[in-house]
């Protein structure tokens, strides 16, 4: 276990921990909450072994593995898979070890170096490696691309997958939800759930805390407070405990009043010197309970917008996507045709890749729509918040030169004063106005933009993320601001409690189309789940489907004529599958052929009576298996995508 016994820190001249206790048991799973600056990170880099103790002790278990999320935004050719496959340090060990004494010829040493990639999991790490990628929203075309191609969010989850793929008995997760949409958190909590070693997460979403842990650690002035239970366990007994610390406060300031009372009438009696002297000293002996000092939470509204179109929105027909630098156009989603009205909370639900954000920057105006129209209410105002914050704001200037330029658009007359003092209700107090925003924290910066679209008064919010880098209370504030929000809401996601909070309405942007969902946030994890398992048995469904009938009025000769299409299309289907089929029976006949010849290899490495020369035979003919079979897996992989999607896309056709 994991023990903090009187443990200070300091980050410069900041106490992060004050003579801090801690105990956490080994397969506990628990949140580290507290409010932004606190020192949550610092005490992540203290279990690391980044930071030092300046006093108490700190008694990490021997021999853990210790993983995490690495920060930096990896900038390397490397492949997805072979840079996920990197996190596993034993596998790695292992390799390096069999390297070593494969340069040396040595056949005992290369027989003990494939033993040990044997129980590294070395033949089946690419496939769990893969597994990972697929599971956090990558394609399967993706699973290989080079790292640097990939966007800084997809960089954090390839750092993600490789922190989950090392084998841990500590894993320590900051923020891990920030770069993930609705599907890959779904599928990451079911992942958190059957991880068998103790788990610590820093994380602003309540739900994800919930589902996970069972155990919540309070950061707050450099103490450090256990609670037995999940994230609204802990605000249970938290407040609680408050409640119960401000009533015995409020008893304790009226004892102290009444011995006051009595010292100060008859101190000066020689009669009652004694009496008084006596409650004097009591008072001096009396172990003081501090007040529930209730620090300043962060909360704002948007202004009263001054009308209200109806309807806000028109879409006829809409086509959303990119235009290439070829010229040609890459449509995402299609045949939109739908309205908005005032007032109306939408959430908008979709996997990873299904069109979420184009939808939302086709109504922003910052993408053109591909065909169709989108016609726009009289006096609508939109407040959009970009999923990349950066992508409206400029990385020099700061808070207030923001401000400026934005009044100049919106409202001439506002004066410098104005504006430092609206930029002060979110937190840009002092200096901290002319701070360029390229250094700001994630936080500072979304509610930097939240503070812009205030001021502009819009009566439509179009929000993409916007709780990325906020704290709880920030979260809490905007899920206030937006439930007071006179106009309309459309809202993309990750964070369920908000989602709940806020939308009465949920479009789902799927398979190129975008339809009403009918159900709750609970119901659509169910979806994505399902749809998960789709692929596998969509070859099954296809062939079982029976043909579709026709209604009573459609005749004889119609139906017949689905039918004999329908088969011609499954014939077509067959022909189109015949070659991978064949050739993915091939892959799996040879892969169990290898795999034996592997296993056989690797039982006769154990004879005690092989010379140094057969072992390292049998050593270089297990390297030269290893190969062939992780070729092979990876072909029966692409083989079976290829098979899954042609089949799921005949059966939607």
């Amino acid at each position: 276990m994991i023990v903090l016994n009187q443990l200070s820190l300091r980050r410069g001249v900041k106490l992060v921990l004050d003579h801090a206790d801690l105990t956490l048991h080994a397969g506990e799973k628990v949140s580290l909450v507290g409010r932004n600056g606190a020192g949550k990170s610092s005490l992540f880099a203290l279990l690391t072994g980044k930071l030092q103790a300046d006093a108490g002790d700190f008694s990490p278990p021997p021999r853990w593995r210790v993983a995490e999320v690495a920060q930096e935004m990896p900038e390397t050719a490397e492949g997805a898979t072979a840079f996920v496959l990197q996190g596993d340090t034993r596998l790695m060990e292992a390799q390096a070890r069999l390297a070593a004494a494969e340069a040396t010829q040595d056949g005992h040493a290369i027989a003990e170096g494939h033993a040990g990639l044997a129980e590294a999991g070395a033949f089946d790490a690419r496939p769990r490696a893969q597994a990972l990628l697929l599971g956090l929203g990558f394609g399967s075309a993706q699973l290989d691309a080079p790292v640097h191609s990939f966007s800084g969010g997809w960089r954090m989850r390839l750092q993600l997958a490789r922190a989950l793929m090392c084998p841990s008995d500590l894993l320590l997760l900051d923020e891990p939800t920030n770069h993930l949409d609705l599907d890959a958190l779904v599928w990451l909590e079911a992942w958190l759930q059957r991880y068998e070693g103790t788990l610590l997460v820093i994380s602003h979403d309540r739900e994800f805390l919930d589902a996970i842990t069972r155990v919540t650690v309070h950061l707050e002035d450099a103490k450090l407070t256990r609670y037995g239970a999940n994230y609204s366990g802990f605000e249970a007994m938290r407040a609680e405990r408050l409640s119960q610390q401000a009533a015995a406060f409020s008893r304790q300031q009226d004892q102290i009043a009444h011995l006051q009372r009595f010292i100060d009438r008859f101190k000066a009696k020689a009669t009652k010197a004694k009496q008084a002297q006596s409650r004097v000293k009591a008072l001096e002996r009396m172990e003081r309970i501090g007040p529930v000092l209730s620090q300043a939470d962060f909360a704002f509204s948007f202004r009263e917008p001054g009308q209200l179109p109806n309807p806000m929105l028109v879409m006829r027909d809409m086509v959303c996507g990119y235009r290439l630098d070829e010229g040609r156009d890459k449509p995402v989603v299609h045949g939109i045709t739908r309205s908005v009205q005032p007032g109306q909370r939408i959430g908008i639900l979709g996997a990873n890749g299904q069109g979420k954000s184009t939808v939302v920057k086709t109504l922003a105006g910052t993408l053109g729509a591909l065909g169709g129209t989108v016609t726009q209410g009289k006096g609508l105002a939109i407040g959009y918040f970009a999923q990349q914050e950066m992508d409206v704001l400029h990385p020099e200037s700061g808070p207030l030169e923001h401000m400026i330029r934005l009044a100049k658009q919106v409202s001439p007359q506002a004066r410098e004063q104005e504006l430092r003092d609206f930029l002060g209700q979110f937190r840009f107090v002092g200096d901290m106005v002319q701070q360029p925003v390229g250094s700001l924290s994630g936080g500072e910066k979304a509610r930097l933009v939240l503070a812009m679209i205030v001021w502009q008064k819009p009566n439509l919010l179009l929000l993409d993320e916007p709780t990325n880098h906020l704290d709880l209370t920030t979260r809490e504030a905007l899920s206030m601001a937006l439930n007071s929000f006179e106009g309309t809401v459309m809202l993309v996601s990750h964070d369920r409690a908000l989602l709940r909070e806020v939308c009465d309405g949920f479009w789902l942007v799927a398979d190129g189309a975008v339809r009403d969902f009918d159900g709750d946030l609970d119901d659509y994890q169910r979806w994505l789940l399902e749809q998960s398992r789709e692929r596998s048995r969509a070859a099954a469904t296809a062939a079982a489907a029976p043909a579709s009938g026709g209604t009573a009025e459609q005749s004889g000769a119609n139906r017949r004529e689905d039918r004999r299409a329908q088969a011609q299309a499954r014939q077509k289907l067959q022909e189109q599958l015949k070659p991978m089929k064949k050739e993915l029976a091939q892959v799996e006949a040879r892969l169990a052929t290898a795999q034996a010849e592997q296993e056989a290899a690797s039982a006769r490495l154990g004879d005690p009576a092989l010379d140094g020369a057969r072992r390292a035979e049998l050593g270089r003919q297990l390297k030269a298996l290893g190969e062939e079979i992780d070729t092979l897996e990876g072909r029966w992989l692409a083989l079976s995508e290829a098979i899954d999607q042609a089949t799921a896309e005949a059966a939607a056709a």
